[in-house]
């Protein structure tokens, strides 16, 4: 019986949920990278550093499937870095985000 239960646990999932995050960029003239996050099952962020030597004007919209997009505007100074999150009303599936960044 012990063997049994032993099996029956170990087949149960224990995985994280993740979903998956897909990252367009569009940079003009600065060095942005950015890193994404799954913060909850309804909120993403990105983490946009910018490693140039100006100042640097993004827009970052998010994009969760039949939603309306959500769009934030940052401005990122030179060697900083600077997060951006949407929350969402339902459980994302699939995150897409576009990065848009030019010099201030």
């Amino acid at each position: 019986m012990k063997k049994f239960c032993c099996v029956l646990l170990a087949l149960l999932p224990v995985t994280a949920f993740a979903y998956p995050i897909d990252v367009e960029k569009h940079l003009t003239g600065v060095s942005i990278d950015y890193n994404t996050h799954d913060t909850d099952y309804d909120i993403g962020s990105i983490t946009v550093n910018n490693y140039g030597d100006k100042a640097a004007e993004c827009t970052v919209v998010f994009i969760n499937g039949p939603e309306s997009p959500r769009t934030r505007r940052i401005q990122v100074a030179a060697g900083r870095s600077v997060d951006a999150s949407a929350k969402f009303t339902r459980s994302i599936i699939k995150l897409r985000i576009t990065l848009s960044c030019q010099p201030k």
